[in-house]
């Protein structure tokens, strides 16, 4: 369970009750911001989350349209006590050699919003936490939602695995709710069970991840900046993030067959990757790898339906495109923003239909296939970023929007109108490839 650090008014840690107006699985950045913002409009939420808190979790660089999510839920200064990198830009790496220059927010937008930070989850995670809870959400850790409660299509609640207590045992209980929002993740939990999640056949990847001490940082305000770099022959990524206490987020994503052939493993794949990067290689000349490999393999996908009757899906519960422009924090709040006004609107008017929960699905899915397209480009073969803007430097702009997170704008679709339907090759299935 989250240990005692929080104010003895919160209400952390009581009995589990029997009814709330809403139950949220899961507490990371959608689940918080979920939670946060209902209890704000005085309805009562449960957040049970099926780690320890605080949670490793990978996935550390924000964009700057987090800013207005983050404002919103008043925890800018918080961060900013926080003493994150600050993030200034993003660069990028062509062959693993030849350096763009970098993609500064501030030239784009001269406000404070165009500086972000790179964040440590667990830290980040529990903050946000911290903040539902202050709000009124009542944060259970060490709970695993075992099954949805259904009567005939409609949910009405859940049946949890609560750790153990004081007591020495776990328990299972029923809890009831009015809304049951899936803020699970990568796990999409609800999605999953109802057969509603679906690959992406385009984006059939594999990740390899780790963290350095000592990584060779570059000087001044590109001191943070999140680095993008291309192995050559362009097989594959690898990401540079630098955070707190000189320690440096490194992980590679390629497609999931070359990632890991038969017989490889994740340290051999990554000392292979890193082998066909020279950039990289001199920033880590004299850094010392921290922890161990991590992975994980085909996580792009979504799910064909929102919400239904009593129940619906936040942030990667619902879908979950690529890590390359690092747009998975910045769409779990903005998620979180989004379920949140749709579950208080249908309490506050008795609609608990799955068309007045999942009433933002239509603006959502709009903004997401604006990253999705722009991450199709970067790994469609014959596209190259530095031609495309040579040859259309008035959309220098709209990448830049979609850079920092600004992807809700109409005219952003200007860019594609002009790049056209630029995709990457359907990858092989495993099985076709074996």
């Amino acid at each position: 369970m989250i240990q005692a650090t929080y104010p003895a008014d919160t209400g952390f840690r009581p009995d589990l009750q029997s009814d709330y107006d809403v139950i949220v699985m899961g507490g990371g950045p959608a689940g918080a911001t979920t939670a946060a913002l209902i209890a704000e409009a005085g309805y009562s939420v449960t957040v049970l989350e099926r780690h320890a808190i605080p949670r490793f979790h990978v996935g550390e660089s924000l964009i700057p349209e987090t800013y207005w999510s983050l404002e919103r839920l008043g925890v800018l200064d918080r961060i900013r006590d926080c003493g994150f990198p600050k993030k200034f830009s993003v660069q990028f790496y062509s062959e693993g050699v030849r350096p763009s220059k970098p993609f500064y927010f501030d030239e784009h937008n001269d406000h404070e919003s165009s500086q972000t930070w790179q964040v440590e989850r667990a830290d980040f995670d529990r903050l946000l936490l911290e903040n539902a809870i202050e709000k009124g959400a009542i944060v259970h850790s060490d709970a695993q939602v075992l099954d949805l409660l259904l009567d005939g299509d409609t949910a009405f609640g859940v049946r949890v695995k609560l750790g153990k207590g004081d007591a020495g045992e776990s328990e299972v209980r029923e809890v009831r709710s009015r809304i049951v929002v899936d803020a699970t993740g990568q796990s999409a939990f609800i999605a999953s069970r109802l057969g509603l999640k679906t690959s992406d056949p385009l984006l059939r990847k594999a990740t390899v991840w780790t963290y350095f001490e000592n990584a060779r940082r570059d000087p001044g305000r590109d001191e943070g900046a999140t680095l993008i770099l291309q192995t050559q022959g362009k097989q594959s990524w690898f990401w540079y993030i630098p955070l707190r206490d000189n320690i440096v987020s490194v992980g590679c994503t390629g497609s999931m067959d070359y990632m890991f052939p038969k017989g490889a493993t994740a340290e051999s794949t990554f000392q292979r990757e890193l082998s066909r990067c020279p950039a990289l290689q001199e920033r880590l000349v004299n850094a010392t790898r921290k922890l161990d490999y991590f992975t994980t393999r085909d996580y792009s996908y979504k799910s064909r339906q929102a919400a239904g009757n009593g129940w619906v899906l936040c942030g990667d519960a619902y879908g979950f495109i690529d890590p390359v422009y690092s747009s998975g924090v910045y769409l779990a709040l903005k998620a979180g923003e989004f379920v949140a006004d749709a579950a208080v609107e249908a309490l506050r008017v008795g609609d608990l239909s799955g068309a007045s929960l999942g009433r933002w699905q239509e603006t959502y899915d709009a903004g997401v296939e604006n990253f999705r397209r722009l991450v199709y480009a970067f790994y469609a073969p014959d596209f190259h970023f530095g031609s495309f803007l040579r040859d259309h430097p008035d959309q220098h702009g709209h990448v830049v929007d979609i850079l920092i997170g600004a992807v809700f704008k109409p005219d952003v679709k200007e860019l594609f109108e002009k790049m056209g339907d630029v995709r990457p090759a359907v990858e092989p299935t495993a099985a076709a490839a074996g």
